[in-house]
């Protein structure tokens, strides 16, 4: 990502600079400096959301007239490998020979990887009025791989046309592997929420239809009542959902499992939800808190020999959601804490799994100083700490 960072300013640099030298770099012509700089990063602003959404015909033909007035062409194509996705300029649309010839070009970027420089007869046109008569072809690439192209048509393309091409292919380009890059983030993030509803732990379940099982003779009652509270929480923990829910509903979620491990524990296990209403609507990451009670239990509760108190408080705290759990178990080693957020729970647990799968979605979605804070010794309990934005991100 770095790399990637890194890249995209060197070539914005040369587009301010190409844009300079086009739109005037002194007040001689007629032009401030300061103009001609922001004209041109205005122009790559308004073509990277379009071009962040992928190479696809959609977004090609949003961005391709910014894209045109980058470069400062008659004529600008976007393609894919095999496809026109989006024609900007002189003869709109491109004629078949236009488009014949142009997807006959990309081969060529194909097969030499770099820029083509077409004139002559290679651009047939019927037409004596077509401003079309030679062009730069360069390649749009993603990690090394090319994936489409970007046809710059002019009457006469000079060495200034071609720089201006080959600096808003790259820019281009780094775009697209932005794209790329989110779309494997969306991949990953989606792996870890189905990663995260396959742990939940095949003891809760078979312990919970187990507790449930032995009050339908003596408690029939509460057995329906639980049986609900079971259908509930499966409900919300193995939906076909978003990354987001509200906290409304992972509160929810949390209420029917403590009730199921309550109908198990009877009153050794203690709870209270502490929430302020005014959060209930925030959007969550999807299954981000009951991981964390189930921790509280699995590894404070039950290995204190199943007798405890766990505590949920929720507070606004402006323009976040303050979360914390806290249980006054077992506690742990604090340099255990860490290997736990590496994947690496006590006695193969899921517990630390759930734990670990919460903290790196946390990071990936708001950031790095929104992973989750653990505080624990021996003997003393443990207090984990989440904080969430109230606004939801735009990476879903």
């Amino acid at each position: 990502m770095l790399d990637t960072g890194w890249a995209l300013l060197c070539v914005l640099s040369g587009l301010v600079a190409y844009g300079l030298g086009r739109r005037g770099a002194t007040a001689r012509g007629g032009a401030p400096r300061e103009d001609a700089t922001f004209a041109t990063l205005h122009l790559a602003a308004m073509a990277a959301p379009y071009l962040r959404a992928g190479l696809a015909r959609d977004s090609a033909r949003r961005a391709v007239r910014h894209l045109r007035s980058l470069v400062g062409c008659s004529a600008l194509a976007v393609t894919s490998l095999d496809q026109v996705l989006a024609w900007d300029g002189a003869r709109e649309p491109p004629s078949e020979a236009h488009t014949r010839d142009l997807l006959g070009h990309v081969h060529g970027v194909l097969a030499a990887g770099r820029p083509y420089l077409v004139a002559g007869d290679e651009l047939f046109c019927e037409a004596e009025d077509c401003a079309v008569r030679s062009a730069v072809v360069v390649p749009l690439t993603v990690d090394g791989r090319v994936i489409g192209a970007l046809a710059v048509y002019d009457p006469d393309v000079d060495a200034a046309l071609v720089r201006a091409a080959t600096e808003v292919g790259q820019w281009a380009s780094g775009q697209l592997e932005l794209a790329e890059l989110d779309a494997t983030r969306r991949r990953a993030l989606s792996a870890e929420t189905r990663a995260l509803r396959a742990q939940i732990s095949p003891h809760f379940v078979c312990n919970s239809l187990a507790t449930i099982a032995s009050f339908t003779r003596t408690e029939p009652d509460h057995a329906r009542e639980l049986l609900l509270d079971f259908a509930d929480f499966a409900r919300h923990a193995l939906r076909r959902a978003g990354d987001f829910t509200t906290l409304s509903d992972e509160l929810t979620c949390v209420d029917r499992y403590l009730l199921l491990e309550r109908a198990r524990f009877g009153e050794k296990l203690r709870y209270a939800v502490d929430v302020v209403p005014e959060v209930l609507p925030v959007p969550v990451p999807f299954l981000c808190l009951q991981p964390l009670v189930e921790n509280a239990i699995t590894h404070g509760i039950r290995r204190r020999g199943g007798t405890g108190e766990v505590n949920v408080v929720v507070r606004d705290a402006g323009g976040e959601v303050h979360i914390t759990v806290e249980d006054d178990g077992a506690g742990m080693e604090p340099g255990r804490v860490r290997e736990m957020l590496d994947g690496e729970p006590p006695s193969g647990d899921s517990g630390g799994i759930g734990l670990a799968n919460v903290d790196v979605r946390l990071r990936q979605i708001y950031g790095q100083e929104y992973g989750l804070t653990i505080d624990t010794a021996p003997g003393e309990g443990t207090t984990v700490r989440m904080r969430v934005p109230k606004l939801r991100p735009r990476c879903d």
